[in-house]
């Protein structure tokens, strides 16, 4: 279990309950302790409104707030949406400023074999499917803009690499130019010659500029020049 430890370098740490270390945030990494040294690992999850979850898990439960806590929902889902304008300066602390995108720039990014990089979040809402190489490896990025769900895999099926379209405006479903299949938005083909397959997923981490820059101090960007 973890507890809240302050701040480092702009970024939030950790301690954890079992050892006494402390653990950065966006690096996972433990800075002191007995586990100093020592990386998390970071678990496939799904960011998307509550209307897209509630599609594909129509049975989920949900946690009662805390007394008090359900007052407090409108005005955090605000400071949500002010977060996301993109507007603003870095937190004191940060160590390392790199002002390719604004430092409150909401960006998805994606580590794949040692390479790193942000795809922004207002660039996503335009392009919405993105084949591309990264590490080495053909990897896609689908943007639903309806719920603002992104999501990302490695883009092989069968040992061949595969290469995607939207199949709708509200990018839900794909077609892969290789075997005419469709996909729909979370790796999964639906019909066509490759019906059953399931692309294996990738974990992107929403983040801003400022904090993914600092920890991926070589990061790319996608649509830069």
């Amino acid at each position: 279990m973890f507890d809240n430890a302050g701040v480092v370098g702009g970024n939030e740490v950790f301690k954890d309950r079992e050892t006494g270390s402390r653990w950065q945030q966006s690096s996972l990494e433990a800075l002191s302790g007995p586990l100093q040294g020592e990386h998390l690992k970071l678990f496939p999850f799904l960011l998307t409104n509550w209307a897209e979850w509630l599609r594909l898990h129509p049975d989920t439960l949900v946690l009662k707030p805390l007394p008090g806590y359900a007052n407090r929902i409108a005005a955090k889902n605000a400071e949500i949406r002010a977060g996301l304008s993109g507007e603003g300066d870095a937190p004191a602390g940060v160590l390392r400023h790199d002002n390719r995108l604004k430092p409150k720039a909401m960006i998805l990014g994606l580590d794949v074999a040692g390479a790193s990089r942000a795809y922004p979040l207002s660039t996503l809402r335009e392009t919405k499917v993105i084949n591309e190489e990264l590490g080495g490896a053909p990897v896609l990025i689908v943007h639903q803009p309806g719920s603002d769900t992104t999501t990302a895999f490695a883009a092989r099926s069968g040992g061949k690499s595969l290469t995607f379209t939207a199949a709708n405006p509200a990018a839900s479903e794909l077609t892969d130019a290789q075997t005419h299949s469709r996909w729909d938005a979370y790796g999964h083909c639906t019909a066509g010659k490759l019906k059953g397959a399931q692309l294996e997923p990738l974990i992107l981490e929403p983040e801003y500029w400022f904090a993914w820059s600092e920890f991926h101090p070589k990061t790319t960007i996608y649509g830069a020049h």
